[in-house]
């Protein structure tokens, strides 16, 4: 992110500007949207931004039991590889945090 800031500033703050629409939405409320996030990028096998989600989700009152469905619902999406990657990574720092 700092390099994507440093090298295309107003791209970076367009983006940030539609990151912050999308959590501001009234929608969903801000936990679900966090459940959806760690869930998309289980999909995408992004072990560093589930990383980066999961606090946020345990902080607006995930249980650990609703983030590992949200990791096991990515297997009829993308098959197991999301699961294998990030799977490990959540329950050990979701225990650890």
């Amino acid at each position: 992110m700092e390099l994507f800031q440093k090298e295309a500033p107003e791209v970076a703050s367009a983006f940030n500007g539609l990151i912050q629409a999308l959590v501001a939405s009234k929608g969903l409320d801000p936990k679900t949207k966090q459940l959806i996030y760690i869930a998309m990028k289980t999909a995408l096998g992004d072990k560093q931004a589930v990383r980066a989600h999961l606090p946020m989700a345990k902080a607006l009152g995930a249980t650990r039991q609703e983030v590992i469905e949200t990791i096991l619902l990515t297997l009829t999406v993308s098959g197991i590889s999301g699961v294998i990657t990030c799977l490990p990574e959540v329950v050990h720092t979701y225990d650890e945090q």
